[in-house]
């Protein structure tokens, strides 16, 4: 079993932007570092960098969020940024998504163990639950895949005029425009790029964000969405 790492002290930080879910967050941050590390969800050398790389720097997504949306966190892993940004923001209704078991069952310990009630967790791809998941205003994702192919996940699960929001490094830029093609036949009719945690993080936090029109995903993704809804109705009725 590996072993698990010592935390690092908690930034000042911390206290301001997670509020009063700050006894919340430390508790994630310790079940990251624990139970985290020895079921092979993040490496141990990450922990030492737990608070700045991983949990305020995708609090700070928030910034970028609308008020009162509804969020799927696609890849969502052991919880980053979905659980971060569920520990800000009460005023979202957060969908974890995940492929992988052993992922899915951390995520709902955490989900259960910090009481956060507007958040859901669910086990599957992306493509497996298109159409048997509520369209949503905003996905987000962070190091999941490269731009062009985390689009293809993502993006078809939203609702018309939503958007997709990306934690990336500092490959942003190249990957966006090697993406533009590959985006726009995806429905997206404007794409980002922005730096949030000013005060908070250092770097900031890069976010690229794509919005779509009326078609998110294409015409290819709108007839499969529509098939996968009349499927639905048919088994409901039955």
């Amino acid at each position: 079993m590996t072993e698990a790492a010592e935390l690092p002290p908690v930034p000042e930080e911390a206290r301001e932007v997670f509020g009063e879910r700050f006894a919340d967050a430390v508790r994630y941050a310790e079940l990251l570092a624990e139970a985290g590390v020895q079921r092979g969800l993040i490496g141990p050398r990450e922990v030492p960098r737990l608070w700045e790389r991983h949990l305020l720097n995708c609090a700070v997504l928030s910034e970028a969020v609308p008020e009162g949306v509804t969020v799927c966190d696609v890849g969502s892993g052991a919880g980053l940024p979905g659980i971060p940004l569920a520990l800000v923001r009460d005023d979202l209704n957060i969908t974890l998504l995940e492929p992988l078991l052993r992922r899915t069952n951390f995520l709902t310990e955490v989900v259960e163990l910090l009481g956060l009630d507007h958040v859901t967790v669910v086990r599957g791809r992306a493509e497996e639950v298109l159409g048997k998941l509520p369209p949503v205003h905003v996905v987000t994702a962070r190091a999941v895949a490269p731009l062009d192919r985390l689009a293809t996940w993502g993006i078809p699960l939203l609702r018309p005029y939503g958007e997709m929001l990306a934690l990336k490094g500092d490959t942003a830029e190249e990957e966006l425009k090697a993406a533009a093609t590959a985006l726009s036949k995806l429905g997206a009719v404007e794409t980002s790029i922005l730096h949030v945690g000013e005060g908070v993080v250092d770097p900031l936090s890069t976010v690229v964000r794509v919005e779509v029109g009326e078609s998110p995903g294409g015409v290819r993704f709108a007839a499969k969405r529509a098939k996968a809804a009349r499927t639905g109705r048919a088994r409901r009725r039955r």
